[in-house]
């Protein structure tokens, strides 16, 4: 395990939190997927070029020999209420299992911070220690297995900006097709687009795929507070990368295909271990693990990833100033501008885009 901290990078030109920010009109926030996964809209963003698709359109912008790398993350049952043994109400947002497996660290919601050495009994059925603090975080001891207590107990955490309570759909489409690997407490939402037909459609066009592990956390709904994008403090965030994958990225260079990331924590991932390897990613099979603090903003040097399909992501927030690096900041904010023009559905259950990236 490797543990990667990165510094916010220095700006090529000087931005500050504003140049991130934007005006959208409320009703563009999606609040229920659409009946079928692939029936979104997929804006396509080359250069300063837009095209409006469809996202069944997806097999045509890529070719054979392209690699799709998606994360296979799954989202844990990690909201919980509860009661303090004072009587007051708590929620619970589970943001990581420990290794020991009987303790988390959690965001705790209450009107009282809940006092080091109490008790918090959880959706009627268990309780948990408070442990102490941990920066943002509290760290609780549950009764077993947490992860296993989490999933019977608790309750699939949408996003703050869905108005509504989490429905059996959601319990299958807040997931990917592919998600398997438990530890995330929002979904990687470019992969929500994806079912099997549309993937099996992508492997019979020779376009070959693989996977990474991020196990998103809930400081991806963070906003940056700071104008001076240096002083922002990245959350960190668990990821792996195999070596099956880091080879597939050798065989996809040799082969003159594209690295296409599914997701900004797919491309965070692969970014990650192109820096925390001894062998840049696609240059050995050494996989890759560790937590990761990775900050891309303008100015930063992709060595990985060659176009990325993602969602649309809320004003002045970390994602934002991923893909104005990616794809520049003006073609960013003209794409964006088109969006809300056309009524693109915007954030989790909205609609995709899919990014080439801008060399210049």
């Amino acid at each position: 395990m490797q543990t990667h901290t990165y510094r916010p990078n220095q700006m090529t030109t000087k931005l500050c939190l504003d140049d991130f920010d934007y005006d959208l009109p409320p009703e563009l926030i999606a609040q229920m997927p659409l009946a079928v996964r692939t029936a979104s809209r997929l804006l396509h963003l080359c250069g300063g070029e837009i095209a409006d698709r469809q996202f069944k359109d997806l097999p045509s912008l890529l070719y054979p020999n392209d690699l799709l790398v998606v994360n296979d993350t799954r989202v844990l049952h990690a909201r919980l209420f509860g009661q303090k043994s004072s009587g007051g109400q708590v929620e619970v947002l589970v943001e990581r299992v420990l290794a020991c497996g009987d303790e988390v660290l959690a965001q705790v919601r209450a009107s009282k911070p809940p006092r080091t050495g109490s008790t918090i009994r959880l959706e009627g059925a268990f309780e948990v220690a408070v442990m102490g603090r941990e920066g943002e975080f509290y760290r609780l001891k549950f009764p077993a297995d947490a992860l296993a207590l989490a999933e019977r107990h608790g309750r699939l955490p949408l996003p703050p900006y869905i108005e509504r309570g989490a429905a059996d759909t959601d319990e299958s489409r807040y997931q990917t097709v592919y998600a398997s690997e438990k530890g995330s407490v929002a979904a990687p939402t470019a992969g929500l687009h994806f079912d099997d037909a549309l993937l099996a459609q992508l492997s019979s066009q020779g376009v070959q795929r693989a996977s990474v592990t991020l196990h998103v956390g809930a400081g991806t709904f963070q906003p940056v507070r700071v104008q001076n994008l240096n002083e922002h403090q990245m959350h960190s965030e668990r990821y792996f990368v195999p070596a099956a994958t880091i080879k597939a990225i050798a065989e996809t260079r040799a082969n003159g295909g594209r690295v296409v990331a599914v997701g900004t924590t797919s491309l965070r991932a692969l970014e990650s271990a192109y820096a925390g390897v001894n062998s840049p990613v696609g240059a050995g099979n050494t996989p890759s693990s560790g937590e990761t603090k990775l900050f891309i903003t303008p100015g930063f040097q992709f060595h990985v990833v060659d176009a990325l399909i993602t969602n649309f992501h809320l004003p002045k927030s970390t994602l934002l100033m991923l893909v104005s690096a990616f794809s520049g900041v003006n073609e960013i904010r003209a794409a964006y501008a088109h969006a809300i023009t056309c009524s693109y559905r915007f954030f989790s259950y909205g609609d995709a885009m899919f990014l080439e990236r801008n060399s210049s």
